[in-house]
């Protein structure tokens, strides 16, 4: 049975997880921004959305084969929870081959297609010819992080991300700012980082006879196309503020030049690790979702759901709060220009407006997936960049160029929040006609 204190006790440390997961790129940002400038901030803030794809696809495929182990579990199913475990890892293992692949090979087209040319094209490459060597790492280890949280290891799974993010800032420091390898040597950092999250989190499952590659090959579709169903939802989750940063950036890049895309990307870096916060309350409270859902205990459900609400609401006002107050010094922070600096200041508090109505999204989208309303979590998570791409055709030409692509991302995020309470209520009711 869940209460406050389980839900804290699974909460706090998916929070301070993802917390850390945000202050990775922040990190990158740090140096590479103190070290090159302008250029170096808007040549990662480019590339990063192939970056996110392949972190998004350890977290897809992990987080579905998580939920449905946790649903297997409490359905008393043992052995098809070992098959989502093994399923999972396999899946895991593939798709950090054909990604090492891909992104290697595609590494010019995909830049080129995300708005790079010139010196941002070539800094560009050079970032993702190292991501594109260390991508297994980074699949493996994002996707091993969400079983051990549904193994009743959160708090083993902070301690992961801990040692990655602790790994990372120390060479962050050595290979850009003592060495000079510039974005080379910070993705050089942040795959050595995922690496090491990934070792410790095979030491969690080997040590508690958790890891197992045993499937049958005839169950191996079907667990496959169960885990990529429920996947998709926490892979979109983990793109949707990417697939926004690209559609942001190619508009920018026409309204406003290299100033409004250095403008944004330490928007970006700050922003984002609020999402990042507040996606962790509702992967924290994942496990605990799928098992009430599993065990068909709906008070509890929805207890812990409304706790989830209640929680990331409260964290999204006080990073609202902290973002206004050190808004002024936050391109300073990434070495920008005092001509970006000063555009950040003045155009933080319009992003800012969103972020409450983020963390109502967030937390629906994720009580869809953890109780396989698949349908629902697909229309929450693509239906954001959807209204943001819409928007940003229809008002920057008619009302005023750039200041209407910060604000249509603002109205995009209210009217998916709008459209997330809209169908929790729907789902509600028919579960209430159910019991």
């Amino acid at each position: 049975m869940s209460n406050a204190k389980t839900f804290f006790q699974y909460v706090i440390p998916s929070v301070l997880s993802f917390t850390l997961s945000g202050i990775y790129s922040i990190v990158d940002g740090f140096f590479v921004g103190n070290s090159i400038g302008d250029m170096g901030l808007s040549a990662i803030n480019i590339a990063y959305p192939i970056v996110a794809v392949i972190q998004a696809s350890g977290t897809g495929i992990g987080m579905g084969g998580a939920i449905y182990y946790s649903i297997s579990k409490a359905e008393q199913k043992d052995a098809q929870a070992k098959e989502f475990t093994a399923g999972a890892l396999w899946l895991l293992m593939i798709s950090s081959i054909i990604l090492t692949v891909s992104t290697f090979f595609l590494n010019s087209s995909l830049l080129r297609l995300l708005g790079a040319d010139g010196q941002l094209l070539s800094m560009g490459e050079e970032y993702i010819a190292v991501i594109a060597a260390g991508a297994a790492l980074q699949v493996i280890g994002t996707g091993l992080v969400p079983f051990i949280r549904n193994h009743g290891g959160a708090f083993y799974a902070m301690v992961s991300m801990i040692a990655g993010f602790v790994t990372n800032i120390i060479l962050d420091y050595v290979f850009v700012w003592i060495l000079g390898q510039g974005v080379t040597g910070a993705a050089w950092a942040t795959v050595i980082g995922q690496g090491v999250t990934m070792l410790t989190a095979l030491v969690y499952l080997l040590r508690k006879k958790q890891f197992t590659l045993c499937i049958s090959f005839s169950k191996t579709g079907k667990v496959w196309a169960s885990i990529i169903k429920i996947g998709i939802a926490p892979f979109g989750l983990a793109m949707s503020p990417n697939i926004s940063l690209m559609i942001i950036n190619r508009f920018s890049a026409f309204y406003g030049g290299e100033k409004a895309i250095a403008t944004y990307a330490c928007i970006a870096y700050v922003i984002c690790t609020i999402y990042l916060i507040l996606q962790g309350v509702g992967d924290g409270s994942q496990p605990l979702l799928s098992r009430c859902y599993g065990e068909r205990n709906w008070s509890e459900l929805k207890f812990v759901r409304k706790s989830a609400y209640g929680f990331a609401f409260a964290l999204s006002v006080a990073g609202c709060i902290v973002m206004y107050l050190t808004r002024g010094s936050l391109g300073a922070l990434f070495g920008a220009s005092h001509e970006v600096n000063r555009e950040i200041a003045e155009i933080m508090p319009v992003f800012l407006i969103s972020v409450p109505f983020v963390s109502v999204l967030r937390i629906t989208t994720a009580s869809f997936y953890a109780t396989e309303k698949s349908a629902f979590s697909y229309i929450l998570t693509f239906t954001e960049p959807l209204f943001m791409l819409v928007l940003m055709l229809v008002l920057p030409p008619l009302f005023g160029g750039q200041i209407m692509i910060w604000w249509s991302t603002v109205f995009a995020r209210i009217l998916s929040a709008l459209l997330a309470l809209i169908l929790k209520h729907h789902v509600d009711n028919t579960c209430d006609k159910q019991i």
